[in-house]
């Protein structure tokens, strides 16, 4: 007869699993952090319980996860506010346990109770966390972890339209032109979604903030400031409207920065609920400057292509200004000169492209022998 002195552990029930995970995140508090084996401690009991919840909600790979303990999992969470405590103490994790914690953010936002989103509610009760999670963009170790949850947050209207019309949006003018490349391009990609991913929600943001001035609360820079104070005098100029902030990305020395924000500014200019916003914009003077500055002075025929694409629907327009007229008779010799040398990009519609720029030459030609314009 063999006997065995050790049993199996039991699995943990949801309940235990979020007790020890909150425990565990708790522990790390300021005195942990500052002694360096208690730190080590800490963290393995941190990675071991999200390496369990992992499991919980999507299986070992070989079993499918039980639902049941699924949803138990995601009411727990919610109940205890360990959604917070994962927010709040990511920057001391270490790589493996910021990664689980992703892929199991990813499932828990999704994740319905009785057709609720109980983690999106949660996060409707307290959208300071959406602030945190932005504003850690300036910490390199964690920013694109950052990237990751906030984007599944954003496919969620109610948490994007908070995202825009916070202060913290502004932040990512800053962010998409940060020094170290994977970070400006994982913050650039979030704007992106901002933009992009609700349209009707985006239409009233954009109307709202087209000559609006934004302002920058007192009580977000001392938030910010009790966890990263390098975003403070950022913030405190923080005063542009929407499409002047834009222009700055326009216009950047950055390469990547300018195409990039060429492609973005074309696919939300055309999108069906921000035809408005696209008739004021093309409306004005200083952007048919940028448009044609990108034009002309670009080095980068990728630029010139994509700001050609802004820059006919200035022309195009039935209804150009006087002053949109001026600018383009004063200087149509210059531009179709440069009309008639450019070429599509590789991969694109020749015949679409060689049409829509002879329809541009034409236009451009008749408004520059059209009488009584200044300078004329």
């Amino acid at each position: 007869m063999s006997f065995s002195f050790f049993k199996a552990s039991r699995p943990k029930t949801p309940q235990e699993l979020v007790k020890a995970i909150k425990d565990s995140l708790m522990g790390l508090d300021s005195k942990t952090v500052a002694e360096v084996k208690a730190l080590e401690k800490a963290l393995e009991e941190v990675e071991k319980n999200f390496v369990t919840m992992k499991f919980m909600l999507s299986g070992d790979g070989e079993t499918e996860p039980n639902m049941e303990q699924v949803s138990q999992l995601t009411l727990e969470i919610c109940k205890e506010d360990v959604l917070a405590l994962l927010i709040h103490k990511l920057f001391i994790l270490g790589w493996e346990a910021r990664k689980d914690l992703v892929h199991c953010w990813s499932i828990l936002l999704k994740q319905t109770v009785d057709s609720r989103y109980c983690c999106v509610e949660y996060i409707e009760n307290h959208f300071e966390l959406l602030d945190f999670l932005v504003v850690w963009y300036d910490n390199k170790e964690i920013a694109v972890n950052c990237g990751n949850m906030l984007r599944e947050c954003i496919r969620f209207q109610t948490l994007a339209k908070y995202i825009l019309e916070s202060a913290s949006f502004q932040l990512f003018f800053k962010f998409v032109e940060l020094p170290n490349f994977d970070v400006s391009s994982d913050a650039f990609s979030t704007f992106k979604d901002l933009l992009t991913k609700h349209g009707n929600a985006v239409s009233v943001f954009l109307n709202a903030h087209y000559d609006e001035r934004y302002s920058w609360p007192k009580t977000f820079s001392r938030m910010t400031e009790t966890f990263s104070p390098t975003v403070i005098p950022y913030c405190l100029h923080l005063h542009g409207a929407f499409f002047d902030q834009y222009e700055k990305l326009l216009t950047s020395p950055n390469y990547v920065t300018r195409r990039q924000s060429l492609k973005l500014l074309s696919e939300f200019l055309l999108e069906p609920p921000n035809s408005q916003i696209m008739k004021r914009y093309i409306l004005e003077v200083r952007y048919l400057k940028v448009m044609m500055t990108l034009l002309k002075a670009d080095s980068s025929k990728n630029i010139q292509i994509s700001a050609f694409h802004i820059f006919k629907i200035f022309v195009a327009n039935p209804n150009k200004p006087r002053e949109i007229k001026v600018i383009l008779a004063k200087n149509h010799e210059r531009l179709l000169a440069l009309l008639q040398s450019l070429s599509a990009g590789k991969g694109a519609d020749d015949d679409q492209f060689e049409e829509e720029k002879e329809l541009i030459i034409k236009e451009i030609q008749r408004v520059s022998r059209l009488p009584n314009l200044v300078g004329r």
